[in-house]
Order: C-alpha cells, then structure tokens, then sequence
C-alpha cells in the first residue's frame, strides 16, 4: 500500500483514536448495565413479597434491551472501524502491519476482539434481549458481565501498547531497517573483498 500523506495520516489517526476509545467507552457502559442486570435478577431471586421481585425483573430488562441497542448500533460498527483504521495505518505509515511486534499484538487481539463482539457478545446479548422480550428468564449461562470485563481489560492494555510501543521490531523489521541503512556499494561479500 502507498505511504498515506502527512494530512491523511493525521486525519486516519484521528478516526482511530475517537473509535477506539468510544469502543472501550461503550464497553465500559455495557459492563454497567451487566453488572445491573446481574445483580437486579439475584435481587429478583431474594423477593421481599411486595412486588420487588417486578420491579427488579423490569430492571433487568432494560438494562438488557439497552445493552442490545449499543451492541448492535454502536459496538459492532465502532469495532469494525477500529480494526479498519488500524489496518490503514498500519499499511499506510512506516510502522508497517508486521514490521514491529506491537503492531502485530495490536492487530491480532483487536482481530480476535471484533470477532467475539460481533460472534460472541452480540449472540448473548441477542439471547438475553430476546428472553426478556418474549417474558422468559434469561438462561443462566449467558454471563453479560465477565464478557465486557475482560473486553475492557484487553482494550486498556491495547491502549497502553499503542501509547508505549514496546518489545521492538520483528525480524522482517530488523531486515528492513537494515536493507535501508546499508549502501548498495557495500552489500554482501562482493563489498568485502
């Protein structure tokens, strides 16, 4: 891909860095409205007889349908985005896709991240909103808390990566770096002899 010029790269970075913070944003959100839910249905389960038991459900409920709204309006486009202007910058600035092993744990964890929001979370989230909908009891292995908890945690340290680039080049960095730094007149053997 063709070097991005200067405004380009300036403007991609922009669009990364507003999606992939509302993706870690909005994720955040969905962990409160999971932990909501979750704790408003083990309410439900210690009813004290005076309709909190109804009250609790409708809690749960909401937070259910809202988390469905996020996911399918929010989640799923500002991930693929993400993962989108990452490539493009990637591709299209001197850091290269596989040049150094930060952009290479970047990518591969926010391919795996966009792939269980889109596979993994949605379906929950999908399941849960569609048995609250229908006046079923969510099922009790759909756990809509752990799923965002670790997907923040996975976002801030991919945050914390982009910011301190660490563990260096790959060996195809390495190779690159020194194609570049050496003269054509002084390559190989034939130069030493």
């Amino acid at each position: 891909m063709q070097q991005l010029s200067r405004p380009a790269r300036r403007a991609t970075l922009v669009v990364h860095v507003i999606v992939s913070v509302g993706w870690l944003g909005l994720t955040l959100g969905l962990l409160a409205l999971g932990i909501t839910a979750a704790t408003a249905r083990a309410g439900a389960g210690a009813s004290d007889g005076a309709g909190t038991s109804g009250a609790a459900l409708d809690l749960a409920g909401a937070a259910y349908r809202s988390m469905k709204i996020f996911v399918d309006w929010l989640v799923v486009p500002l991930a693929l985005l993400t993962l989108v202007t990452g490539l493009v910058l990637s591709l299209g600035t001197p850091w290269g896709l596989a040049r150094h092993r930060w952009v290479v744990t970047k990518f591969w964890l926010t391919l795996g991240a966009v792939a269980a929001t889109v596979f993994a979370l949605r379906t929950q989230v999908n399941s849960a909103a569609a048995a609250v909908t229908a006046g079923r009891p969510v099922p009790p292995e759909v756990d809509l808390v752990a799923a965002p908890a670790v997907a923040l945690t996975l976002y801030v340290f991919l945050t914390a990566v982009s910011v301190l680039k660490p563990w260096g080049p790959t060996a195809r960095g390495r190779r690159l770096r020194g194609a570049r730094g050496r003269r054509p007149e002084k390559t190989g053997r034939a130069a030493a002899g």
